[in-house]
């Protein structure tokens, strides 16, 4: 799993970290994508069952798979290995390098977090495929993390240049996930649920993997089989929020505007007879992975609390809590006794002020070594469950008491690279930084206090 392990032999105790690395390869092995979908897809002769939904399959025409996401391609390796060669084709939509080996399925790759031509050119195909499907045929849609990004058709009268201007604000400016997809499906043509009235009168079965804290429908992957809730006011109501109104683009403030005022038709909404013939079924959340991370801590000698899977806030507010933990635990032996091992899931915001790399969890573990100096034998590692950590190839990165003096050993100040946002430079400088590649699964991300 790991492409780099010198965070593993580095810091003051190295045993510590190895126990780290197991735990989090254990949480990653609980939501492997392909497993997640045979959990819950199966077959016998010409009966299919997916989730709690039967279908007969002497009675369906044929059956197409689409999806978009990070796990896509794993998820489509599932239904490939259920299904076989009673799949027609399809197509689905991957991040770059997230890849699988399908037979009746093709694969295109595109950009992400910000979409780019090859996103929109899988998301037309998407759509080809959609039209081909009718009366008496099975779409089997499969849905991951990274969805929104990597299915980009933007609304009449918009250019692709218009959602990437507007996505890379909302990311800037510490919008959670649920905001910005509110925003990007009122931009769509194929988001809040425009795909499904595509598919219709094809029966839809979707599988997601999530990583929106809570499982909300309409926001993974901005929803594009569910009713969307959220209108073209709310959507103006949160670029106001954050200040945006005037730096989007003015076809995106016009669209929105003109929506919202009822020149534009809504996305579908809970009761429109598109979404008659769509089931969902979640395979997989952070839940998973918490759970399997605990039950390897408490393994290997740990006592372990699943503290929260629903954490969200700015990254460095939280590390502030993170850090809080972690001194408790070394202190006093609480909230479970040393030796401890704490884990978090959810998804932190950064609002990005500077011009140096990182992502959310490599600024939540640099913002937390700022608490932990001096603290022996203590740990803080947060990890994205998908491989990748904003745009880097780290996945974040760990602290620990002694991760401040070994920086001010090499000329580093902490405090200079977390304002100009530069958690990637400040820990790939020791070889903190956790890179695994790829991991084809995404459920949120994953945070371990862990202490001795």
């Amino acid at each position: 799993m790991w492409q780099d392990d010198r965070w593993m032999r580095s810091g003051a105790d190295p045993d510590l970290r190895r126990d780290a690395a197991a735990i989090l390869e254990a949480a990653i092995r609980a939501v492997d994508a392909q497993e997640a979908v045979r959990r819950f897809v199966r077959r016998e002769g010409d009966v299919l069952w997916v989730g709690a939904s039967t279908y007969d399959l002497s009675r369906i025409r044929r059956v197409w798979v689409v999806g978009f996401g990070k796990a896509a391609a794993s998820m489509a390796r599932g239904l490939e290995d259920v299904l076989g060669d009673r799949i027609a084709g399809g197509v689905v939509v991957v991040k770059h390098g997230h890849l699988s080996d399908l037979r009746c399925v093709e694969i295109v790759e595109a950009s992400h977090p910000l979409p780019d031509r090859d996103g929109e050119a899988g998301a037309r195909k998407i759509v080809e495929v959609l039209r081909e499907a009718a009366d008496g045929d099975l779409v089997v849609c499969v849905i991951s993390g990274g969805g929104s990004a990597l299915l980009p058709l933007p609304a009449e009268g918009l250019g692709l240049e218009d959602k990437v201007a507007t996505t890379d604000l909302l990311l800037r400016s510490g919008a959670t996930i649920v905001e910005v997809n509110a925003v990007r499906k009122h931009l769509s043509a194929v988001k809040g649920g425009r795909l499904a009235a595509v598919a219709y009168p094809a029966q839809v079965a979707v599988l997601v993997l999530s990583d929106v804290i809570g499982n909300p429908l309409d926001a993974i992957a901005s929803g594009p089989f569910a009713p969307d809730p959220t209108t073209y006011a709310d959507a103006l109501d949160i670029l106001g929020r954050y200040g945006l109104e005037e730096r989007v683009p003015k076809t995106v403030l016009a669209r929105l505007r003109r929506g919202a005022s009822g020149e534009v038709e809504e996305t579908p909404k809970p009761g429109d007879r598109v979404f008659e013939r769509v089931t969902t079924t979640i395979v997989g959340s952070v839940v998973q992975a918490a759970e399997a991370a605990q039950a390897e801590a408490v393994a290997r000698g740990y006592a372990s609390m699943i503290l929260s899977t629903s954490v969200e806030g700015e990254a460095r507010e939280v590390a502030r809590v993170v850090a809080a933990l972690a001194r408790e635990e070394r202190q006093y032996g609480r909230p479970v006794p040393l030796p401890a091992c704490l884990i978090l899931g959810g998804e932190t915001t950064v609002t990005v002020h500077g011009s140096g790399r990182g992502g959310r969890n490599q600024e939540l573990a640099l913002a937390a070594a700022l608490g932990l100096e001096g603290c022996e034998r203590t740990l803080v590692v947060s990890f994205a469950t998908d491989g990748t950590d904003g745009p880097t190839d780290a996945a974040g990165a760990v602290a620990d008491g002694d991760t401040l003096r070994r920086a001010r050993d090499q000329g580093l100040n902490a405090h200079r690279y977390l304002v100009d946002n530069d958690a990637y430079t400040f820990f790939d400088a020791f070889g903190d930084l956790l890179r695994t590649g790829p991991t084809n699964t995404n459920v949120n991300d994953l945070i371990l206090v862990m202490a001795k």
